[in-house]
């Protein structure tokens, strides 16, 4: 095996701090062709599902690609924006916000960039691109607060693979989940509040969670209880009564159980009982995408209007919102931690000494 090292390389390279944030990813284009091109990838991920993978290429390659491509390229023409894809466009602007911040402090020498597990910018690329700039010191940040196997341990993977392939590694920490992170759940339960003072409240408050194959809880995957710990925590930050709120998963996909309560069947179920109006918020997705804004914005809205409801209200992800850069830039200053080069204010300050000593 051929260990490559980043191309002009030099050992008197200034070696600098990296951080690199990542999210699900998304098709190049919202046609048929990018869709199946993307699919593909993602739905071949062992990790993603887990089925043998003989049984899974023959399902995969003979009917789902045949049939769903075109299916999802009519989705996303429906939420693709002059930017592009929103996920691309609001996890660029993360990235763009991390960055200013981070620079502003600690300067040049910590260098921030975002990659995709699936699709473009990829992980191996942005890596390379980082590793060739100097970056000895690498800390990840999958934008996912709940941990799971399908995500984070994923992006793992990816990452990993690409580096068994280098001769000089740099140093890794990996963030697996901010689920219960204090400026975390602050910066949701805020953008909750600043909705209610624009809106007013709903009957019922709704976390809706991507959700994932019940028999991936009873394997050991924690995420199930870390949407419900972020949920409860939210909740007490805004002095919710368990009866004002309610925790449940969206996206399902095949035909076998996934976490329950479903939220399109819970949509469908609350005008009955007494529920005219709902607010739902998605604290597991950092950014706004398809299924934040086809499927809970749109489709889901139908199901409850259409059941009896008279109000329903999407309440948009953090996104790029300041609170939110504030967050993930004090929680990737933790795990930088002893790795954080001299301030730009102290260099200023020892700067501005020495020259009064001089005069």
């Amino acid at each position: 095996m051929k260990y490559r090292n980043s191309e002009g390389f030099s050992h008197a390279q200034a070696d600098k701090v990296g951080v690199l944030v990542t999210n699900l990813g998304t098709p190049d284009a919202p046609t048929k062709k990018a869709l199946k091109r993307y699919l593909k990838e993602f739905l071949w991920d062992p990790r993603v599902v887990e089925v043998p993978r003989l049984l899974w290429w023959f399902i995969l390659n003979l009917v789902i690609l045949n049939i769903r491509p075109a299916r999802s390229a009519a989705a996303y023409k429906t939420v693709w924006t002059e930017r592009g894809s929103p996920l691309l466009f609001h996890t660029s602007d993360q990235a763009d916000g991390i960055r200013a911040a981070l620079q502003q402090k600690w300067g040049e020498s910590v260098q921030v960039e975002f990659a995709m597990r699936y699709g473009n910018p990829s992980i191996d690329t942005t890596v390379e691109k980082m590793l060739q700039g100097g970056v000895r010191k690498l800390v990840v940040l999958p934008l996912y607060p709940q941990y799971c196997a399908s995500t984070t341990a994923s992006t793992f993977d990816k990452l990993s693979q690409y580096l068994q392939k280098k001769r000089w590694m740099p140093q890794l920490r990996f963030v697996t989940q901010y689920c219960d992170d204090d400026n975390y759940i602050q910066a949701l339960a805020n953008k909750i509040q600043a909705h209610w003072q624009a809106h007013g409240r709903a009957d019922k408050l709704v976390f809706s969670y991507h959700g994932i194959p019940e028999r991936y809880l009873h394997n050991g995957d924690p995420y199930h209880c870390q949407c419900f710990k972020t949920s409860r925590l939210i909740a007490e930050k805004l002095d919710l009564n368990q009866e004002q709120y309610l925790t449940s998963f969206q996206s399902r996909f095949g035909r076998e159980e996934w976490l329950k309560p479903y939220t399109d069947a819970t949509l469908k179920a609350l005008p009955a009982e007494g529920v005219k109006s709902v607010q739902v918020v998605c604290p597991g997705f950092s950014a706004d995408c398809l299924e934040t804004i086809e499927e809970i914005g749109v489709e889901n809205r139908d199901y409850f209007l259409e059941a009896g409801g008279q109000r329903y209200e999407y309440i948009p992800a953090l996104n790029a919102d300041n609170e939110h850069i504030s967050a993930l830039v004090r929680l990737i200053e933790r795990e930088l931690n002893d790795w954080l080069p001299v301030s730009v204010d102290k260099r200023r300050g020892e700067l501005a000494r020495r020259q009064s000593a001089s005069v």
